[in-house]
């Protein structure tokens, strides 16, 4: 075993003792890299407890207090099921999240619509405050600012296209030319978009964020939650591959959506582009100015 290694492993074991007692033994690691954090491990206990733990090595301060919060609030809603945090803490300058380890299984024959059913039962969420969060959070690794707005389309303008269109603007990514289309856009939204009432969200709603758990059924993972535009969470569903039609279905069946709602879908994932364009590249570029354009 390498010294890097031993270390990794020791690290590990303070993190388990430190939660879970010190005669705490275990059984097998398995790790895992990528992703928007430095290192990640899946613990197996000798007496069969699994968990999942991730830590960085100093950047993005305070993204793993802010994903334990998110994992608590949808948690606490009873709504739809997600991994049960056993703490988040900083060990040897490094910051980190435990949590209860979800096993994949195959999916059941209702897995979409019962998807579609708990997720619009996790939409009907609101809050008083109107659009935003008590905390800043994160998606990926892009700080997400969530300052309370009772305007919901002043909220998705402010906090969720404009900190990300600043961002690109300073990084060069973005040109004076779609600076200002970003403008005209952002007057005619009023018009473009229903303003309704927060919705709980997860924030980050795509295949990979959708965990099949042992019963067969959906477990949420890595949450950017916020109270905001729950039909900015079904768009983002649409971008990469989509989901079984009969989960949109169910979602419909129990929480109606306004009609045009897929004229609108560009519109709301401008955001999630523009959060590719910062963190990944331009290559997300076109797809941005395309939707732009067409207005």
């Amino acid at each position: 075993m390498s010294t890097e290694t031993q270390a990794q492993y020791q690290f590990i074991d303070k993190i388990i003792q430190h939660h879970l007692g010190e005669n705490t033994e275990v059984k097998d690691l398995e790790f895992f890299y990528g992703g928007n954090f430095n290192l990640a491990v899946r613990v197996q206990l000798k007496n069969a407890d699994e968990y999942f733990i991730k830590w960085n090595q100093g950047d993005h301060q305070g993204l793993f207090d802010a994903e334990a919060k998110n994992l608590d609030l949808i948690g606490k809603t009873s709504s739809i099921s997600v991994p049960s945090v056993m703490g988040t803490g900083t060990m040897e300058e490094k910051e980190y999240l435990m949590m209860e380890c979800i096993p994949s299984g195959e999916k059941a024959a209702n897995y979409w619509v019962d998807f579609g059913e708990k997720l619009a039962r996790l939409h009907k969420n609101t809050a008083e405050n109107g659009h935003g969060l008590d905390y800043t959070n994160y998606i990926g690794a892009a700080p997400q600012i969530n300052t309370w707005n009772q305007n919901g389309i002043a909220f998705f303008i402010e906090h969720r296209l404009r900190n990300q269109l600043a961002r690109a603007i300073y990084d060069r990514k973005i040109d004076a030319e779609l600076e200002a289309k970003f403008e005209t856009l952002f007057e005619k939204l009023p018009s473009l978009l229903p303003n309704e009432k927060s919705a709980l969200i997860h924030g980050d709603l795509w295949s990979g964020n959708a965990m099949t758990n042992p019963q067969g059924l959906i477990t949420l993972v890595d949450p950017a939650c916020y109270y905001g535009f729950r039909e900015a969470e079904l768009a983002f569903t649409t971008m990469f591959g989509g989901f079984d039609e009969s989960f949109y279905e169910a979602y419909n069946a129990n929480f109606p959506i306004e009609k045009g709602f897929h004229e609108r879908i560009p519109l709301y994932n401008l955001y999630p582009l523009l959060v590719h364009v910062n963190l990944f590249g331009e290559g997300y570029l076109p797809a941005v100015k395309k939707i732009v354009d067409s207005y």
